[in-house]
Order: C-alpha cells, then sequence, then structure tokens
C-alpha cells in the first residue's frame, strides 16, 4: 500500500517538473532570440563604426621602425654624409570618413602644412574608402611635424582633424654640397648607395630595419613588442676636407677661366686631380670637373656645357655641347647618359693616353732590369725611323747628344724610344704590369675601370708600338692607375694599395676595422727609386725642364709633364697632364692633374696643368707643415700674403726666417747658397757643359711670334714652338697614325660608372 503511495508521488512529481522545465526551456529560448535580434540590430546599425574603431589600429599591427645609414666622415672627423630623420605623411581614409566633419578640416590643415593638394586626396579617398595607408607626402621635416601636431592637439582648432599619421624614415644628406662628390656618390630613394662610397661601402652603411607588433590582449588592451633598428656603420675617410676644397676650388677656376675659349663649353671636356700620400696610398684628395650638388643631383644646369651625347652614351659628331635647348629636348634615356657621364668619377673611370708622364716608368724598368746604368747618351735628331714610320721627338730640329736624365728633362722621345728599345718588348710588357698598367687597383670606390684590353701583351706588341708605349702613347690608362704606380717609383719601390678609408666605426664610436696602408709589391730597387727622383726633379729645376711652371713659391718640387694626341689622330685634341710630388728632395705627397681637352686653340701644352698644380700646391704644402725650401722672391711674397698663406721654414713656424740653412740651421746669405728662388729653375740643367753638348739647331730662336697665343711659329711648318725652349707645342706626342691603343680602345672605352 505504502509503495503504491510512493509511485503516485514520483509520478506526480516528474510531471510538474517538466513543466516546469518546458517553460525553463522556452524563457531560455526566447532570451537568445532576443540576443540574437539584438547583436543583429547592433551589426546593423553601429557594426561599421564598430569596425573603424578596431582597424583604426591597424597602425600598430605592425610597424617598420628604420636603419639610420652610417655617417661619411673626412681624416680630420668633418662630417661628408649624413642621415636626418624625417617623417612620411600617412592617411587612414577610414577614419577620415566617419564623420563628415571630420573631411573639409583635414583637407585644409595638409594642405597649410605640408602643401598637399587636397583635389589629389579627395580623388583617392573617392577610389580608396577602405584604404588605411596613403602617402600623401614624403620626408618633411621635423619642424613640420610638429607644428602640425600643435594644431592636432588644441581642442578646439584640431578637434576635427582625423586620419593622419607619421611614419619615420631617413633622408640621406651632405652638409658640403658640391665637395668630393664623385668621390662619396650618393643613395637612391629606397636608402640603396649609388657611385662612390655610398655604392662600395653599401652594405657597411646599411643597418637593419627593426618593427614594431601590436595586438590586443584579453582585456581589449593594446600590447606592443618592438625590436630595435640596428643602425649602419660609419666610415672615416683619407680625405681631407680642407685640401679637397683648394683642389675643387682651383678646377673651377680653370673652368671659368677657359669657358667658352675656342668653342662653347666647358673649360675642358674633363679635368682630374688626385693627391696621394706617397707613402701609405691614402687619398688626400680626388676631384674632378664637371661636379654637381649632392643634395640635388638631377639638377640639370650642371649639365651645361659638357660634351653632348647619344643615346649610346658617345658624344655626337661633330662635337657639339649641351645647352639648355639640347636639355628640353632630350628623352629620358638620353638624359640618363648625361646624368651617368656627370656622375661617374672621371679619375678611376675615365682611360686615355697618359703620354710623357709614362717616360719615368719607362726609364725605371730599363735601369732596374739592368738594361741600361741610366748614365747612357743617345743622339736626338728630331725623329727615329721605326719599322715604316717617322716617329718625330716635339725638338724637330733636334736636340743633339742627350743623356737619359736630359731626355727626362726635356721629355726627348728619341731617348725614350732608344732606352724602350734596350729593354726589349717583352721585359717592357712585363714591367707595365708590374707598375699596374691593364690592371685595377681595386681602390675602395665603386666603378673603377678595367684596362686590361688597352694595353699590348707580349704576342701583340710591335716595335712601333713598343717605341710609342715609351713615351706613353698607344696604351690607355687611368689617372689612379698613373698616380698609384708613379708613387712605388720614388718611394723606393713600395706599391701601395691605394684606399680612401681608414676606418670602421659604429654608430657609437667604437672601432670595428683599423684599414692599414698595405705593401702589395716592390717594383724597382731603392737605388732605381732614387735615380727617378733625380731625373724627375730636373724636369721642374732643368734649364730645359718642361714642368717649371708648376713649382710652388718657397718649395722645390719634382715630375714629369704628359702631352698625349687623342683618337683620330690628327684632330688636334690632346689630354694634357702633370704628375708632380713634393718636396723634391723627400717626396711625402705626389698630384696628379689631367687636362681633357682644354678649351682653347692651341691644346697640346702641358702648361695648362702645371699652373693648376702650381696653385693647388702653393696652399696644400703649408696646410701640410711642409716647410719651404727656397728663397721667396718679392713676388712671390706678395702672392703669398695676398692668399694670407703663412710662410714656414724649417727653423720656424712664422716669417722671421727664410731661405736655405746651413748644417748648424743658421740661414745662408742668398750669395752663399749660389742661388735665389727666381734663378734656381734654371740653375740645374743638364749634367753636361755646352762644349760636351753641342748640336741643338738654335734657329727656331729668330721665328717670330704670334701675338695672340705667345707661342713662335715656325714660317715654314706653321708649327708652334715654346718660346722659351723651342720645342714644339705638345711635341712629346707627335706619333705616327698608325700608332693606336690595342684593340681600338680610347678615352671612351671604359665603364661609364654603375648603372
Amino acid at each position: 500500500m505504502n509503495d503504491q503511495r510512493r509511485g503516485k508521488s514520483v509520478l506526480k512529481f516528474t510531471i510538474k517538473m517538466q513543466k516546469k522545465l518546458v517553460v525553463l526551456f522556452f524563457f531560455i529560448l526566447l532570451a537568445f532570440v532576443g540576443l540574437s535580434v539584438r547583436l543583429f540590430l547592433i551589426n546593423r546599425d553601429n557594426g561599421e563604426e564598430y569596425k573603424k574603431q578596431v582597424l583604426s589600429h591597424q597602425e600598430y599591427d605592425s610597424a617598420i621602425i628604420p636603419f639610420k645609414r652610417g655617417e661619411i666622415l673626412d681624416a680630420n672627423g668633418t662630417v661628408l654624409a649624413v642621415s636626418n630623420k624625417v617623417y612620411n605623411v600617412i592617411l587612414d581614409t577610414k577614419i577620415l570618413l566617419r564623420k563628415e566633419d571630420y573631411l573639409e578640416p583635414t583637407l585644409s590643415a595638409l594642405n597649410r602644412f605640408f602643401d598637399i593638394d587636397s583635389g589629389t586626396v579627395r580623388a583617392y579617398i573617392a577610389s580608396h574608402p577602405e584604404s588605411s595607408y596613403y602617402v600623401m607626402a614624403r620626408r618633411v621635416e621635423y619642424e613640420q611635424k610638429t607644428a602640425f601636431e600643435e594644431l592636432c592637439n588644441d581642442p578646439e582648432q584640431g578637434a576635427n582633424i582625423k586620419g593622419v599619421w607619421f611614419e619615420d624614415e631617413y633622408k640621406r644628406e651632405y652638409p658640403n654640397g658640391r665637395l668630393a662628390c664623385d668621390l662619396i656618390g650618393f643613395t637612391t630613394n629606397d636608402n640603396t648607395g649609388t657611385y662612390g662610397l655610398e655604392e662600395y661601402y653599401n652594405e657597411t652603411l646599411s643597418g637593419t630595419n627593426g618593427r614594431v607588433y601590436g595586438y590586443l590582449n584579453d582585456d581589449s588592451t593594446l600590447e606592443r613588442t618592438t625590436i630595435a633598428a640596428i643602425d649602419g656603420n660609419n666610415i672615416q675617410t683619407t680625405i681631407d676636407a680642407n685640401i679637397q676644397t683648394i683642389v675643387e676650388k682651383y678646377l673651377r677656376e680653370f673652368n671659368e677661366e677657359y669657358k667658352d675659349g675656342a668653342r662653347p663649353g666647358n673649360g675642358a671636356q674633363n679635368i682630374g686631380c688626385i693627391i696621394m700620400e706617397v707613402d701609405t696610398g691614402n687619398v688626400l684628395a680626388m676631384a674632378s670637373y664637371p661636379d654637381f650638388d649632392l643634395n640635388d643631383v638631377r639638377n640639370t644646369e650642371n649639365l651645361l656645357g659638357m660634351p653632348l651625347l647619344d643615346k649610346d652614351g658617345k658624344k655626337v659628331s661633330p662635337a657639339e655641347s649641351v645647352t639648355e635647348e639640347a636639355i628640353a629636348g632630350m628623352n629620358d634615356e638620353v638624359m640618363y647618359q648625361h646624368l651617368n657621364a656627370l656622375w661617374k668619377n672621371f679619375c678611376i673611370v675615365d682611360s686615355y693616353e697618359p703620354g710623357s708622364v709614362a717616360k719615368p716608368f719607362t726609364v725605371a724598368a730599363a735601369i732596374e732590369s739592368g738594361s741600361i746604368t741610366g748614365r747612357e747618351t743617345y743622339n736626338c735628331e728630331g725623329m727615329l725611323h721605326v719599322g715604316d714610320h717617322d716617329i718625330k721627338c716635339h725638338q724637330t730640329y733636334g736636340d743633339g747628344p742627350l743623356t737619359v736624365q736630359q731626355g727626362i728633362e726635356r721629355s726627348c722621345n728619341v731617348v725614350l724610344m732608344n732606352v724602350a728599345f734596350a729593354l726589349g718588348k717583352n721585359a717592357f710588357v712585363d714591367y707595365q704590369h708590374t707598375f699596374g698598367f691593364g690592371l685595377k687597383t681595386n681602390i675602395d670606390l665603386a666603378g673603377e675601370a678595367r684596362t686590361a684590353s688597352m694595353v699590348y701583351n707580349k704576342n701583340t706588341i710591335g716595335m712601333t708600338d713598343l717605341a710609342t708605349n715609351s713615351f706613353g702613347q698607344s696604351f690607355n690608362a687611368t689617372m689612379i692607375q698613373v698616380i698609384t704606380g708613379f708613387c712605388s717609383l720614388i718611394n723606393g719601390g713600395n706599391y701601395y694599395a691605394p684606399h680612401v678609408v681608414s676606418r670602421i666605426t659604429t654608430a657609437d664610436g667604437a672601432t670595428i676595422e683599423n684599414i692599414e696602408p698595405r705593401v702589395l709589391k716592390q717594383t724597382i730597387s731603392r737605388s732605381t727609386s732614387e735615380t727617378i727622383i733625380e731625373f724627375c726633379n730636373t724636369v721642374v729645376t732643368g734649364e730645359n725642364g718642361t714642368g717649371k711652371t708648376a713649382r710652388p713659391a718657397g718649395y722645390m718640387i719634382g715630375g714629369k709633364t704628359g702631352t698625349a694626341e687623342t683618337l683620330p689622330r690628327g684632330n688636334k685634341e690632346y689630354v694634357v697632364s702633370f704628375m708632380g710630388y713634393a718636396p723634391a728632395d723627400d717626396p711625402q705627397i705626389a698630384i696628379y692633374v689631367v687636362v681633357d681637352r682644354p678649351n682653347v686653340a692651341i691644346q697640346d701644352d702641358a702648361k695648362y696643368a702645371t699652373r693648376i698644380v702650381k696653385k693647388v700646391l702653393t696652399e696644400v704644402l703649408p696646410y701640410l707643415n711642409i716647410f719651404m725650401t727656397e728663397e721667396l722672391s718679392d713676388k712671390e711674397r706678395e702672392e703669398l700674403e695676398e692668399l694670407q698663406i703663412q710662410i714656414r721654414t724649417p727653423q720656424t713656424t712664422g716669417d722671421e726666417t727664410e731661405g736655405e740653412l746651413d748644417e748648424e740651421g743658421n740661414p745662408i746669405e742668398p750669395e752663399e747658397a749660389g742661388e735665389t728662388g727666381e734663378h734656381a729653375e734654371g740653375e740645374e740643367g743638364g749634367e753636361e757643359s755646352p762644349e760636351e753638348n753641342q748640336g741643338p739647331d738654335e734657329t727656331w730662336k729668330s721665328f717670330p711670334m704670334d701675338p695672340e697665343t705667345g707661342y713662335l711659329v715656325n714660317p715654314d711648318t706653321g708649327e708652334y714652338l715654346d718660346p722659351q725652349l723651342g720645342t714644339v707645342v705638345g711635341g712629346d706626342s707627335l706619333v705616327g697614325e698608325e700608332s693606336t691603343p690595342p684593340q681600338g680602345a680610347d678615352d671612351e672605352s671604359a665603364p661609364k660608372g654603375a648603372p
């Protein structure tokens, strides 16, 4: 009975519970339905707004932190290239479109502070309403950015300026503008180095970008993870900005003096100058003209006066110069060829026939090999018949018997050809390679030309080629090759690797690497080197020396002039040069100046180069604390005072004492010294007395002078002669028309720099 009651009770409870559960289920279901409806309504009415709020944080999701490119410094720590922080102006279209009230105030502010065209931005907004990243302006300065942000933070004026943010970037700047432009190079918009040091040391100067990662945590709080950028390393160069400035000043002065001279255009097609430490290979200065502003590399005004080129980079024929009209008619391809020609470094890219600057190399090779002693005498009759050619000397009347030293002093082709014949073809080729001709020096600059195909080898050189190669024609070289090899001739035979960078440091200043001078090989012995110095000194000091006009006030220097006729032969276009060193008795620096086709009626005169050398050394030698060795004339003293150059002699740092000193350091009076600075140039001529060296025909002394050029004129041939020496102007380049560089190499055959 009790069991029956309990069963009915359980059954009754279960039914009640089921009813309650059903009711509860319907309530829960109703709640879910209501919640779903609410979510639907929220999404319909406010979903886009909430979506924009979340997406507005997109800039934090993954932002790049740019690295700072390393600085380029001169030898004294002067900044030549630096990267300064700038900012890109970014627009988030979605935030800007949240309210109609945001659009006009924002566009107005952008135009006011950054000169951003409102019409362009409107067009972008219309076509990209969902965009969160649009670069409106690049590389704005910090002052502009902060001024804009101050306006945005103003509660009244900036309340409706929305959707604008700033992205960090670095801008490469060159504080000295044009200074060392060919050597430094520049960077592209993506921070990649182009030309010069910027390209060669691109990996060293470049760093690694950092990044900021952002996300929302469980509490909807923004969390950020930052990986810092690694800045690039700095490089300190061997370049002295003060010496570089002096060099560039006189290259520009030359251009201004001779611009539009014999033809419209620059003072020369190219002018180059290198100053190098003789015993280290350190480049103290390297410059060429025309130049350009590193902060405005595409300014076409710098092209005016340059040779006009075609789309292949070749000079148009007949020769023309770039004018404003020509620039206006250039397409992109032709414009690039001209800019590329402007940006390249003439000192390492262009090759040319070096001319008589090569004569000391020939003599050094012959002495070192034992082919000659250096004290031989050869008879110059004005020409030498080699093969089927009559190869002339610049003294067409002949100099008579000349020693090897006098052959260097007077730049006699006949003497040098005989020296080369004594040396022989195979040995000549071997020594050319020893001195670096035909080989890259591997200087640490981008774009150095390869010249292997521009010199003869043992299988291709003939006797005529040997003859003309002996005095620097029929083969090509670059300026850096010539000066690097020449330094070995005057420093005891040590061939140093030329270089421009001396140290690499971190952004914090810690030294990573010191780049020490490196001797790559021994070219000649010290005794041969001393003989070459002795011979080359007479080029400046000798009575018949061709380089007397290169001597700066207060110093005696040595060197060698060069004049080379360009291709095609007979075009009366020349490359003139002077390779010098100072002081004459203890060479410390070498200077090489090349003038490529000076803009004058008669180009074949090395004085266009020697005068630049004189002006440069007049300022550079005192700056380097190299003491004066020669008595100053009144005129020279006035020139130095005008330039505000301090007169420095071994005994003093002022102008209390000057002139030569005896063994005890006391000044010698001019009478005791035996010569004054005015006459020193002409007192150390050839070693032979007039009685020992008879033969030169001096008929030229009676020739009339051309008042326009100042040269004597041979009435029979029309040739111009030097009024002091009687030599045919530029005559050391007189070679047969068949004498050309191997494989058709000419001054335009070298690479034209990096693409």
